[in-house]
């Protein structure tokens, strides 16, 4: 089994900054994509950010020039740089990761981080 483990989150002020990080561990063949979603009160869960394995990356408006999605693909992590914070981004953030198992390296799996709470108040 793949597992994800999601670390980062916490309480911020307006215009402050967070950096989150989720790091897969398993019998992974390779991984083809790596995504960042969030579930705020109230709301349907939504994508955040998005990356491939050949590097392409895509926001959702709200937070274009705001965050920044990376990863090392050596160890399987992916991150969020999370910059001039707003109330609006409270929510719990949920990273993704699709890709290839080891003893079946021609089937896609996808797995989800636990979840990690983020509160931007003052």
């Amino acid at each position: 089994q793949v597992q994800l483990v999601e670390s980062g989150g916490g309480l911020v002020q307006p215009g402050g900054s967070l950096r989150l990080s989720c790091a897969a561990s398993g019998s992974i063949f390779s991984i083809d994509a790596m995504a960042w979603y969030q579930r705020a009160p109230g709301r349907e869960r939504e994508l955040v950010a998005h990356i491939t394995s050949g590097g392409s990356i895509n926001y959702a408006d709200s937070v274009k020039g705001r965050f920044t999605i990376s990863r090392d693909s050596a160890k399987n992590t992916v991150y969020l740089r999370m910059n001039s914070l707003k109330s609006e981004d409270t929510a719990v953030d949920y990273c993704n990761i699709q890709g290839r198992l080891a003893e079946r390296p021609h089937a896609v799996f996808v797995s989800w981080g636990q979840g990690t709470q983020v509160t931007v108040s003052s």
